[in-house]
This record gives structure tokens, sequence and C-alpha cells, in this order.
């Protein structure tokens, strides 16, 4: 069998953690090739091997069936191996054509010939349905776009086997059908493609075959027409997972939190959040649907403290938030899971251990007259790091280092431990796995049955199908609809999302 890529036994070690330990990976020409695994399982790991950006213990790499050593990712590219990163590697104020052409730009002399460059970015893009304005600046285009600006950034120096990290980790549901047809139509073209994912409707939907790794260890490869979701999730977890959340009815108590004719405006000083009313009760779960951009971010933001709103009222318990700061939110009863992890969650060259404890350093029994008892930190957080299943060499180790989905799992440990009056949860299972998914989906209904109220926020509608008691449709800075998952489905509030009143979305269902 001819494959384009054969990775032969790699081993990865760190510091204290064997990453990749003698994993096979095997790729055809022209397929389609999922690599499944958990959060920290080592997909990444190995592809940034591929890619040059690590050295292995042991192991061969062959490209083409010749024996390569991958020293830089330069060294990758001229093998024809591009990456498209998980978190984009571009730079804000350059147009699409500068990002996409630097470091090998063509020359006119000794100036870049950016005409000339604009004209193969532009062929480039409508050869691959791309559809990407070369002369934009990244600043001031979407997410789903900036993507396509790093698939074209390694077209452009002639991949052939383009590796995506977690490529839909950050897109809305249109931008990902739109990128499973730019990944056929690069197939189509006798390109190869490896795709590092944990969503499994994705590697039904788009793979032709797929690697699963479990705790850094090569499970086996399957044909993907050959096998299902159950069957993927348990090689991926090690033990069978339910995708039905199971839960009692709820039993709304009180009224928790009370929004009031809410206005809050962006970074632009754009209206986002126009006269909003909005009640969460004691025991129950609501979920925010809507398209992303519609206010819910700022709408969060809000309600933590972290932007002001123009006018409008905020109340939890009867107790008036509108505009404290977030340590006065955080002390009146209010838990936030950030959508934006790195920027809002963590300060990520802390160790684990001290993230756990930024809400709570200063009382007791981290402090005590003002002096921290490391002792009693370390030990909460090694706490939370067994219960919450952190994977981690220990509690000193940099939040940083972490991957993505441990990273939320250490969020969401310290967030739903302090057992808050309100527990805002926003995007809390973006980037984890279908174990972890389970686990935090469990963690909140654990919650709501406390009698804590939860704000949901998520775009995932099988989410909030699946946990929300109640569902508060946003459209435009405003509250549209309210409908209960039982009476209503996926069509039916992807219309509503779009503006459509109840009726014209097909009443109760």
């Amino acid at each position: 069998m001819d494959y384009v890529i054969e990775m032969n036994n790699i081993r990865k070690e760190f510091p204290g953690i064997v990453a990749n330990d003698n994993i096979t990976l095997q790729v055809k020409k022209g397929e389609i090739h999922a690599l499944l695994g958990e959060n920290g399982a080592g997909k990444s790991t190995l592809m940034n091997v591929l890619f040059g950006l690590y050295q292995p213990e042991r192991g061969e790499i062959r490209v083409k069936g010749e024996k390569v050593k991958i020293t830089d990712p330069n060294v990758a590219n001229r093998l024809g191996i591009g990456m498209v990163h998980q978190h984009f590697m571009l730079v804000d104020t350059f147009t699409v054509t500068e990002n996409i052409v630097l470091g090998s730009e063509p020359l006119k002399g000794i100036t870049v010939n950016i005409k000339k460059a604009e004209q193969e970015v532009a062929e480039l893009s409508k050869r691959y349905g791309l559809n990407v304005d070369p002369s934009a600046k990244i600043r001031d285009i979407s997410v789903g776009m900036q993507q396509r600006v790093e698939i074209l950034k390694t077209l452009y120096r002639g991949a052939e086997i383009l590796i995506f990290d977690e490529p839909t980790a950050v897109l809305t549901p249109q931008e990902i059908k739109e990128l499973t047809g730019i990944m056929r139509s690069l197939v189509s073209e006798g390109k190869s493609i490896i795709l590092i994912t944990h969503k499994l409707k994705e590697i039904m939907q788009v793979c032709d075959r797929c690697t699963v790794i479990r705790k850094g260890t090569g499970i086996g490869t399957v044909n993907v027409e050959e096998t299902n979701p159950d069957e993927l999730a348990s090689l991926m977890v090690g033990r069978e997972v339910s995708f039905k959340t199971v839960k009692t009815e709820s039993v709304p108590g009180d009224n928790f939190l009370k929004i009031k004719e809410l206005y809050v405006k962006d970074a632009r000083n754009v209206p986002m959040v126009k006269g909003l009313n909005l009640e969460v009760r004691a025991g129950e779960i609501v979920g925010i649907a809507g398209i992303d951009g519609n206010g819910q971010s700022e709408l969060i933001e809000a309600i933590a403290g972290l932007r002001k709103s123009e006018s409008g009222l905020i109340q939890l318990r009867e107790k008036t938030l509108t505009n404290l700061t977030p340590r006065k939110v955080t002390e009146a009863g209010i838990s936030h899971i950030p959508q934006d992890r790195h920027k809002y969650g963590l300060v990520l060259d802390f160790p684990v251990g001290d993230n756990l404890v930024l809400q709570t350093y200063y009382q007791k029994p981290f402090s005590k007259k003002g002096v921290m008892s490391f002792k009693k930190i370390y030990q909460k957080a090694r706490q939370l790091i067994k219960e919450y299943d952190v994977r981690t060499p220990n509690e000193f180790t940099k939040a940083r280092a972490l991957s993505g989905g441990n990273q939320q799992k250490a969020i969401i440990g310290r967030e739903i431990d302090r057992s808050p009056d309100l527990l805002i949860a926003a995007q809390p299972t973006r980037g984890l796995d279908v174990g972890a998914i389970e686990f935090i989906h469990k963690k909140l209904i654990e919650e709501r049955d406390k009698g804590r109220a939860v704000l949901l926020l998520s775009f995932e509608l099988d989410e909030i199908l699946n946990l929300s008691d109640r569902i508060a449709v946003m459209f435009d800075g405003q509250i549209i609809a309210e409908v209960k998952p039982e009476e209503t489905n996926e069509q039916q509030l992807g219309l509503l999302m779009a503006g459509n009143t109840v009726e014209k979305a097909g009443g109760d269902k």
C-alpha cells in the first residue's frame, strides 16, 4: 500500500509525561483521515512532530515512501506538509495577501511584487472555492474567513498534505458546512487531509478513515463507513458514553436573576443589547439560543461585570448588580465560565493551582490577615484536579502547558466548586471531547438540582435542547421568544434564531 505519510512508532516525551507512546499513523493519498482522541490524548503533539515543531525521541517518518527528518516547519513545507493551527497564526494589521505570502514573497527586483501576489492569491482562492478578498485586513474579517486565509497560506506554499487542528472549534454551523465543502474540494484536487478532532458527527460526515489515540497510545485505525459514533466514542474514552443527558423535571423556585430593559454597547460603541428582559429562577437551566453576534456575549459580560451597561437593571436575589466590578459580582453569588478561556478564564503563566483560587485566594482558608497559605491553596487544587479529571503533571504546571480541553475543565471545576446562586456557563463544553461533555452536563444538572440558577449560552443546538428547561431565543439584542425544549426542534429553533416569529417557525411542533 502506498501511503503519502507514514509515522511509525513515534514516541514524544515532555518532563513528567509521555505524550506519544509508540504511535503509528498511515495516511493514503486523497483521503480525509481523522485523528481522534480525548483532550490531552496527544493528537496535536503528534501533528506538531509531523510539522517539525517538535522532535520525537523515537520512531521514523516517511513522506511518499522516503524516510525523512523534519527538523522545522520550513522542512515540512518543502516536503509539501502544511498545518492550519487551532489558534490562528495571523498578523491582524496585515492584509489577507500580506499574511499569505509572508516569508515567501514574490519579488520585483528588491521590492515585494504585491500586485502579482494578490493575483496569485485571488486565483488560488477561486480554484478552491475559498472566496477570500485578497486586499481585506485580517482584523476586519470573520473568524471563518481567517481560517480560509490559513488554508490559503498552506496552499500558496505548495502543500499536498494539510493538517487541520480542531478546525471547527470556533466556527458557526454555517461556516462548518462551508469548511466541509472546502475540504472535499481539496481532496478532489488530489490533496490529502489529516483532521484532528473529537467531534464524532464531523468524522462520520467527512472522513474516510479514523485513527484513535487514547492517553498517548494508538488504539487503532477504522474505516468510517464501517463504524458508528457509539463505537468511536467508546474507542476514544475506553468506556460506553451516553449522548442523551438524563435529568428529572425541573422544579423552579424563587426568581434569582432579573434583567429589565438592559442596554449594552460593544467595544466599538455599537448597541448590542437593546432593552432586553430576562428572568432565571432557582432550580432551572435557561438556555440562550442565538446566532453568534446577536448580543449574547455582551449580555453575559454585562451580568459578570466585565462590560458596562448603558441603562437597565441587573438583579440577583433582589440585590442590584448593574455595573458592579467583577469581584463584587462574584462575591454577590455569581460564577462565570467565560466564552474566551484565555482572555477571561485563566492567567496562562500562573500554575494550575493558582488559577483554581483566582476568586477566593484572599478569603479564608487560603488567606489569613493578608498572608496566603499556599499549603491550603495547593491542597484545594489537588482536590479539584482529581474531581474534574484535569490532565496535568501536577498542580505547579503552568496553565499554558495544558491542552485546551484541560484548561476548560480547570475553569469549570473552579466555578462550580464555589456553589454560586447563579452559574453562567458560556460555551462550557467548547473544545471538549464526548466523555468530558457528558461529565460537565451532569455537573450542570447537579447544580440545578441543588437549587441553583443556571444560565447557559451555547452555539451547539443539541446542547441547548439537551440541557435547558427553558430556551430563550436571542435575536438582534433582544429575547424574541421563549420555548420549552420538548415542544421544539433544531429546525424551528434555527428559524427563530434567524428572527422569525413562533407562528412562522411552526408553533408548538
